[in-house]
């Protein structure tokens, strides 16, 4: 059976957010959280919330065990993207984009 977890509309780009979630696929949940725990950036604490999450849905929802959890897949999707305009010489402004991503994590016994 499996259970996944979403976090939607996430401020951080999905390339940043991939670079951690590369390193937690196909590992177990517990062993995922403690490699998280040690990452110091911004997307491992919300890839750690939302493992996290997925793990409470799997001991709520369907009644697994948390300690028998493998990472099946865990994916980041591209959200959104914010435009704006940077101020630039002349009276001209420059664009940029605020891009955001959704995080979904799915849990196997």
């Amino acid at each position: 059976m499996e259970v996944q977890a979403l976090t939607k509309y996430v401020h951080m780009s999905p390339k940043k957010v991939r670079e951690v979630t590369r390193q937690i696929q196909g590992k177990k949940a517990q062993a995922a959280l403690d490699v998280l725990r040690f990452i110091p950036r911004k997307s491992a604490r919300l890839i750690m919330k939302t493992l996290k999450s997925a793990m409470a849905n799997a001991e709520n929802n369907a009644n697994l065990s948390a300690e028998e959890l493998t990472i099946v897949k865990a994916f980041v999707e591209e959200g959104p993207m914010f435009r704006r305009f940077r101020p630039a010489s002349r009276g001209s402004a420059h664009p940029y984009r605020k891009r955001t991503s959704h995080i979904r994590i799915v849990l196997s016994n």
